[in-house]
């Protein structure tokens, strides 16, 4: 088989599943280490033109670009089976943790080994914005963008809309001036758009039988409405993870509770998903300590929405989590790639990425500066200075040694283990 050739490829990026914590942000960093510095899969430019198209998407980002670097190497084939490999081990996890859940012992789920994790997140992630930085920045335009853009996802990080708004926004300013990028040649003039509408085909009629399923009251309806929301989720969805778990709360535990839904489904309370406010947070939060993607909490979503209905429907519910959640990401990416690809032969386009690079890489300071708030570093406490040696320590081996990623996990991580004795 073809495939048989990308062997050592597929291996490192099952390490890479298992190994990756600190969500999209760390993510980043721990592939440009991975794919770039130690296997030469891609270069720097590659993986920082793959982060600003996806950017532009809504959906996993991290998901997508590793995505995309498994269709630069074995097409579409290699780029599904590197997805499904990316994102089994923390969907498989995720949805086991929603049968352990009254196992769980909830006072534990911040401390122990993953103490250390979101500092170490946090020096991936400073990693990332330092080498993208040379990539980048190399003009005044460009540094005026990488002002406004650090301060404004800063102030307004928890807005979903920022990030999409911004990188349109880095596009259309380094379009004023065609002097440093001028038209050359003829561009294409025919691109095809027509695969993208299966992903519109998908979204309509998951919709439609959706909302039939749920006026007509069908037996065993739940599972169908589980795929729409969280479809919907995956189709939406800007600025990852910290946007999809609020919705996903608004979606499965305020709205089942308002007097507009319990009308509307008055006699029909047997089929509405609805996901207890503790066990949400339960799960919101060990999301965070897994490796992976952020996404894969709708294993877990899924699991809790089928749980009353007995395990095989809880197993179903976790498989349609998982797989509705991250389908629209890769119909997207790998539909509209070639299409952004053939974009970049017109002289607007590369002024346009011009901008979002250096938009993302804005977007990557204000991530690492709002990503510290949360941990103590200013406090005058042991765990403060193991916090700021984590987080330069994590930079400096990255940045001056071939030390591999998983090293690094492996360390935090024994040294939380250390701290909880």
């Amino acid at each position: 088989m073809v495939l048989l050739r990308h062997t050592k490829f597929l291996r490192a990026v099952f390490i890479h599943s298992i190994s990756a914590f600190g969500g999209p942000q760390g993510h980043f960093g721990m592939v440009m280490k991975t794919f770039v510095h130690q296997r030469h899969d891609v270069t720097e430019q590659e993986v920082l033109d793959y982060n600003s198209f996806c950017q532009l998407l809504p959906g996993a980002s991290s998901t997508q670009v590793l995505t995309l670097i498994g269709y630069k190497r074995g097409g579409i084939p290699l780029a599904v089976l590197t997805l499904l490999i990316w994102i089994f081990p923390a969907c498989f996890l995720m949805g086991a943790f929603s049968f352990l859940l009254e196992y769980f012992d909830q006072r534990s789920e911040s401390a122990g080994v993953f103490k250390f994790i979101q500092p170490m997140a946090v020096g991936f992630l400073a990693f990332a914005a330092t080498k993208s930085f040379r990539l980048a920045i190399h003009n005044t335009i460009t540094r005026v963008i990488l002002a406004v853009s650090t301060v404004a996802t800063f102030f307004l990080f928890k807005t979903p809309w920022i990030f999409p708004i911004l990188i349109v926004a880095g596009g259309v300013v380094t379009n004023l001036s065609d002097k440093r990028i001028p038209q050359k040649g003829q561009p294409p003039k025919k691109i095809k758009w027509g695969n993208i509408w299966l992903f519109a085909i998908i979204f309509m009629a998951a919709g439609i039988v959706s909302e039939m399923a749920r006026k007509n009251d069908w037996p065993n309806r739940r599972p169908l409405n589980l795929f729409e929301n969280t479809y919907r989720f995956g189709s939406l969805v800007f600025g990852g993870g910290q946007v999809l778990i609020p919705m996903m709360y608004e979606q499965y535990v305020e709205r089942p509770k308002s007097e507009r839904v319990i009308r509307k489904n008055q006699d029909k309370k047997g089929n509405v998903i609805q996901v207890n406010r503790d066990d949400f947070y339960t799960g919101a939060g060990i999301v965070r300590a897994i490796p992976g993607p952020v996404f894969s909490i709708a294993s877990f979503m899924g699991g809790m929405a089928m749980k009353d209905r007995g395990t095989p429907w809880q197993v179903l519910g976790c498989m349609i989590g998982s797989i509705a959640i991250f389908l629209p990401s890769a119909l997207l990416v790998l539909f509209f790639f070639p299409i952004w690809h053939n974009l970049q032969r017109y002289a607007v386009v590369f002024r346009a990425i011009e901008g979002i690079n250096a938009v993302v890489v804005g977007i990557m300071v204000a991530s690492t500066a709002y990503m510290m708030k949360d941990i103590s570093i200013t406090e005058f406490k042991t765990v403060s200075l193991l916090n700021i040696v984590v987080i330069l320590g994590t930079w400096l081996i990255l940045s001056f040694t071939r030390l591999p990623s998983p090293a690094i996990v492996f360390i935090c991580l024994l040294l939380g283990w250390v701290w909880s004795l």
